[in-house]
């Protein structure tokens, strides 16, 4: 964890020192993060966006950003986020994930790049005549990678999933996403913005919680870990309304291939306005294009 907050506090920093020019700002932001896969849901089949969420399971996000103007529509931004994700089959009113009883935990460590398209504009808040304050709303779209390496709580510790390959088959730890959203901010006597943004990412991969296809035959898995984690119905005593352990046989379904896995964030950032150009800019440049005061101005006698 302190590894990771260092990487987000570098990444500020090198922003702001870097990206110097008057239409640069920079912050970071903190809010809540959930997640939509095969975990979760209700007593029917799977549901779209956030109907089969579990509020239950929401967790925390965290980031660092930097954001450039190209004009008063569009804007660029790009931000490292550290986004924890998790679920757990015990909150499904699903008897057959029930019966199944996986659960995980995935810290994803996310690099974006997103366009923000601005929509609304107030330029003088409280028609001061000073343009000191504004408001703006904006929607975005973009890319992102992150680094996925989802974990289960199994006797008191955390076990890392992906190389057990509990379906017997392996994924990588990379993977895209499509970040969409919208969001807004209030900018202060021109220097500080207040702002809030709601983003959805689809991913590229059904492997954020560890379940995909099908249950794998335990001859094929690597040890009695990768096995026990395979498959945990045998935790669960028999009760009625939850499917017997023939259900979970090798080859029944384990989860779902034909959708991919997405994760939600909605947060709050402050950020700072750039304005002129930075100490960094003034050490490298500023020689160039700063005047020579010290210099005698030269007076032509009249005679």
């Amino acid at each position: 964890m302190r590894r990771i907050i260092f990487i987000l506090l570098t990444f500020l920093l090198i922003s702001a020192e870097g990206f110097s020019q008057y239409l640069w700002d920079f912050g970071g932001h903190v809010g809540a993060s959930n997640y939509l896969g095969d975990m979760g849901g209700k007593a029917g089949t799977r549901r779209d966006f956030v109907m089969d969420m579990k509020l239950e399971k929401t967790q925390f996000t965290l980031g660092a950003f930097a954001r450039y103007k190209f004009n008063p529509l569009l804007r660029g931004k790009i931000g490292l986020n550290w986004i924890r994700v998790s679920g757990d089959d015990k909150l499904s009113t699903n008897p057959g994930r029930v019966g199944r009883n996986l659960s995980f935990r995935n810290d994803l460590i996310e690099f974006e790049l997103t366009g923000q398209i601005y929509f609304y504009d107030i330029p003088d808040l409280g028609r001061t005549y000073r343009y000191r304050n504004d408001f703006q709303m904006y929607a975005f779209v973009g890319v992102a990678g992150f680094y996925n390496n989802p974990k289960t709580l199994y006797n008191g510790s955390w076990v890392a999933l992906r190389p057990l390959k509990t379906e017997g088959k392996s994924y990588s730890p990379v993977s895209l996403a499509i970040p969409l959203g919208i969001g807004l901010f209030f900018t202060i006597e021109k220097k500080h913005r207040i702002g809030w943004e709601f983003d959805w990412r689809t991913t590229f991969t059904d492997y954020i919680d560890d379940v995909s296809g099908n249950y794998a035959d335990p001859n094929d898995l690597d040890s009695d870990l990768a096995r026990a984690l395979s498959n945990r119905r045998g935790e669960l005593p028999n009760r009625v309304g939850v499917p017997s352990s023939a259900y979970y046989l090798p080859g029944q379904k384990r989860g779902d291939p034909s959708h991919k896995d997405s994760y939600i964030t909605t947060s709050v950032y402050y950020a700072y306005v750039m304005r002129g150009r930075s100490s960094f800019y003034r050490s490298k440049y500023g020689s160039i294009f700063k005047r020579n005061t010290n210099k005698k101005r030269k007076v032509r006698a009249k005679f």
